[in-house]
């Protein structure tokens, strides 16, 4: 009995809401008036704050002496954002364990798929050079993993005298500190910097 005539009650309630908003149909009005304007200036907003964030990415520089300071894993995520300055919208650092090898991933503006591998020497070109064993490591995985057009190693350092020849005969790149200067200075995307980065091809990976 209780519950038929607690339902009975919320019956006549809803029928109550309704004839009240038959009446006052401006209220609806009026409500679904503030929730459009409420949404609109929360995608203006998004907007806005999207636009102020390309504005910084653009404007991103770092001198050479900054770069020397920084901490192996920002030294990653700063090759990350210059990646994303340079239009790689979806460059994130992966570097950690497990990383087999690939510190950065990016995508860049002609579909050509990056992996990058960050080592950083806090003493810059007095530190140790580079060798030829972390080149191995990135070519072993970067291209059947990853899927990679262009494999890289970046250095606030130098490389090793054997690092280019095998660089070459791998097909992969070297950014060595003169290169990452101007890189990390200048508002030219790194594939301008490069030699031999070729258009993507659908077929075949690229060097």
């Amino acid at each position: 009995m209780a519950v038929l005539i607690a339902g009975a009650a919320a019956l006549w309630l809803l029928l109550a809401v309704v004839n009240w908003l038959l009446v006052h149909w401006w209220v609806l009005l009026v409500l679904a008036l503030s929730a459009a304007g409420a949404g609109l200036a929360f995608l203006q907003q998004r907007r806005r704050r999207a636009r102020w964030q390309d504005l910084q990415r653009q404007a991103l520089r770092y001198e050479i002496a900054q770069i020397d300071g920084l901490h192996h894993r920002d030294f990653e995520y700063a090759v990350r954002d210059l990646m994303r300055r340079d239009g790689c919208a979806d460059a994130r650092q992966v570097g950690g364990a497990g990383d087999n090898g690939a510190d950065v991933l990016a995508t860049d503006p002609l579909g050509r798929k990056w992996v990058i591998q960050c080592k950083h020497r806090r003493n810059g070109a007095q530190g140790s050079p580079v060798g030829t064993p972390d080149l191995q490591r990135v070519n072993g995985t970067a291209r059947q993993l990853y899927g990679a057009h262009v494999v890289l190693v970046v250095t606030n350092g130098r490389f090793s005298v054997r690092c280019a020849p095998l660089a070459q005969q791998l097909r992969m790149h070297l950014v060595d500190r003169r290169v990452l200067a101007d890189w990390a200075a200048g508002s030219r995307p790194l594939w301008e910097l490069l030699p031999k980065v070729p258009p993507p091809s659908r077929s075949t990976p690229l060097s």
